[in-house]
């Protein structure tokens, strides 16, 4: 997938009046790429127009209007955009409390080494983590990942696909659904 260019993303005004009719269907895109693995964790895969509505909101949010402020929001955010061959997803860490929140977040450290999603019920595909998101005492709620994938992999993706966590304190092992094999399979084609 290419990334986006900064012709690509509107001026905070010309945003806020495509803003109501765009923002339902980008929460209906969202919807069906999210998948839940287990109760606490959620992965947003993302592609092209999700990483848009990201930066489009940020600006809106932040006002951000200056163009080398709005460069730097697209090279930070174009980093999500998946390579060919590649799934990219945001992974949500969620607890209802700040206590259970921070105690988990702690309990989770070593999470990047246990993240895995198996194609075709073949090998294992590690996810591979943003390092800048994990410190030494605890992860962040929010990691940002990429499955790298091979041409067998992609061939038989709608085949099925499982995403696997098998952390100490953390284990699930999710079957993505043909809706959600069909959904991520625009992201692989090349």
């Amino acid at each position: 997938m290419k990334p986006l260019k900064l012709a690509e993303i509107k001026n905070i005004a010309d945003y806020e009046l495509e803003r109501e009719q765009w923002r339902p269907a980008i929460m209906a895109l969202k919807d069906r790429r999210r998948i839940e693995a287990g109760e606490h964790i959620i992965f947003l895969f993302e592609n092209r127009d999700t990483v848009r509505y990201q930066i489009q909101e940020m600006l809106r949010i932040e006002r951000i209007a200056k163009t080398e402020d709005v460069q730097h929001e697209l090279d930070t955010y174009n980093e999500l955009i998946p390579s060919d061959g590649e799934l990219s997803a945001t992974m949500l860490i969620a607890y209802p409390s700040a206590n259970e929140r921070d105690v988990k977040l702690r309990e989770l450290l070593g999470l990047e080494n246990h993240v895995w999603l198996q194609v075709c019920g073949a090998e294992r595909t590690p996810a591979r983590f943003d390092t800048r998101q994990i410190s030494t005492d605890r992860i962040s709620s929010v990691q940002y990942a990429k499955f790298p994938l091979t041409d067998q992999q992609i061939r038989c993706w709608r085949d099925g696909a499982v995403l696997l966590i098998d952390h100490p304190h953390y284990k699930c092992s999710r079957a993505l659904t043909s809706a959600e094999l069909e959904e991520l399979a625009s992201d692989l084609s090349k």
